[in-house]
């Protein structure tokens, strides 16, 4: 009874986004990203990035992350009660023995003779066989694989998800403390200039106005400070906490921008094979066919259903002749059970599960669309970002040059302070720009390998089921999103 389960039909499109995709992206810093349509992705695809301290970070989390572990538990549960499910197929035998001391008074039946007190000692086998006429039980079956699927894509996912995680905090914590060095470098050049001009305004040859103006900017610069060390230390809380480590008793390895390799080539998957690889999808689809499977067991709960039973027994006053052929005694049949009278309620269960159905077949709809929207923002980001780094680099470059020569004016006295303090901040600014500017093209990078899913397919078996997790049914946004470089403290 009920619907054989069909795998919905996967996109027609061929590309993401509305306009034409570009086979690579604009040339910055000496390189572009070039986009290869349906190359193969690799499982352990941050190796790409060519840090090997980013690799170990990865492979402690796996060994060690908690919601990794408690993910292969609920795959090995769900897979349990897969095994126990076909316990239905096979005839059910159960044995009982039981010793008691009776009193009978034959005046219960008409009889005139004293009563009587003995022992009886019964022991009795019973084998029971469920005829799965309608189907009711395999669909009841079927659903629980269907479970099981569900929590082995999000095994896959939570997997996916933590090496993103990683991967993406790894990256912020390289801007933060290039951002950290930046500053306080600027920090220190302040310091000497206010030294230089608080002795300049201290005998005349400029104006006080110039040292206040000078404390102001680095106290301004100083206060950019604190937030930036907060960031950097919650994200190396939160990396700790990936590791499985309490962040008292660990950290992770300092990484620099300069470590990590921006990789050149990307794999690009087709829509239609994204939707059989991203594991949010998959699950959003094993759920659909563990909601086909219900209808058919409502189904077959409005049908009659049908058991052989067969009892066999020993019973005595005696146990030394408790085994003896005169003790026996058996009895086998069939029986069928069917609902007769309920009221509307099977029908309308059956409804529901149709519902049910309808509700799944739309959540995976849905899915599907924001797994497409997905990866058509990554790859906006990386074009975007690409032209963001290319102007943020040669906004730095004009900005150093400027700042080298409004010095060496100010120094011959051809133009005023006013003019140093705008340079100096001119390039500041800059630099903080194009440090934010390589950490986004990093973090999109990975990204963009998340959103086709991460390549755990192609990892060997034993990797796949030694690295499952939990929880990618939902958005496989990373929790590590709030440390995108630049973002405010979480």
């Amino acid at each position: 009874m009920g619907p054989d389960f069909v795998r919905p039909t996967a996109p027609v499109t061929q590309r993401y986004t509305y306009e034409k995709e570009p086979a690579q992206t604009i040339v910055a810093e000496g390189g572009a990203q070039r986009f290869e349509q349906s190359a193969k992705i690799a499982a352990d695809w941050w190796r790409l990035f060519s840090c090997s301290k980013l690799d170990a970070v990865v492979m402690q989390s796996v060994a060690n992350n908690p919601t990794l572990q408690a993910a292969q538990a609920s795959l090995r549960q769900s897979e349990d009660n897969l095994r126990a499910g076909y316990g239905i197929f096979y005839p059910q035998l159960s044995a009982s023995f039981q010793p008691t001391r009776q009193r009978f008074s034959p005046a219960r039946f008409g009889q005139g003779t004293g009563p009587s007190t003995f022992n009886l000692y019964t022991f009795t086998t019973t084998v029971s066989y469920v005829l799965d006429v309608f189907g009711g039980e395999r669909r009841t079956v079927e659903g629980l694989g269907a479970q099981a699927d569900v929590q082995y894509y999000n095994a896959q996912g939570t997997y996916l998800t933590l090496s993103g995680n990683i991967v993406n905090a790894m990256v912020a914590e390289a801007a933060y403390q290039a951002e950290i060095k930046a500053t306080e470098q600027m920090v220190g050049f302040l310091e000497e200039q206010t030294s230089i001009i608080g002795a300049q305004a201290s005998t005349g040859i400029v104006p006080y106005s110039n040292l206040l103006s000078i404390q102001s900017q680095l106290a301004a610069t100083e206060a950019t400070l604190p937030p930036l060390r907060q960031q950097l230390a919650h994200t190396r809380h939160l990396l700790a906490t990936l590791a499985g480590q309490a962040p008292a008793d660990w950290a992770p390895p300092r990484v620099t921008l300069s470590e990590l390799k921006l990789p050149d080539e990307l794999p690009v998957s087709l829509p239609s094979d994204l939707v059989r690889q991203r594991p949010d999808v998959l699950v959003a689809e094993a759920q659909l066919h563990s909601a086909s499977a219900q209808i058919g067991v409502a189904t077959a709960a409005m049908l009659p259903n049908f058991n052989l039973n067969a009892d066999y027994g020993l019973n005595s006053t005696k146990l030394a002749t408790l085994f003896a052929s005169s003790a026996a005694f058996w009895t086998m049949g069939a029986s069928l059970a069917t609902p007769v009278i309920q009221g509307p309620t099977l029908w309308f269960q059956r409804k529901a599960a149709i519902d049910a159905y309808q509700q799944s077949l739309a959540n995976y709809r849905q899915t599907v669309l924001a797994a497409l929207a997905q990866v058509a923002d990554a790859l906006d980001a990386l074009q975007h970002d690409a032209e963001t780094l290319r102007t943020q680099s040669l906004a730095l470059n004009s900005a150093a040059e400027a700042l080298h020569l409004i010095q060496a004016n100010y120094q011959a006295g051809t133009v005023n302070y006013l003019q140093f303090l705008i340079a100096d901040y001119q390039y500041q600014q800059a630099d903080l720009g194009y440090i934010q500017a390589m950490g986004q093209r990093l973090q999109d990078t990975a990204a963009l390998f998340i959103a086709l899913g991460g390549g755990w397919w192609s990892a060997p078996e034993s990797t796949i089921d030694n690295s499952s997790a939990e929880n990618a049914g939902r958005s496989l946004n990373t929790q590590a999103s709030s440390q995108r470089v630049g973002a405010n403290p979480p």
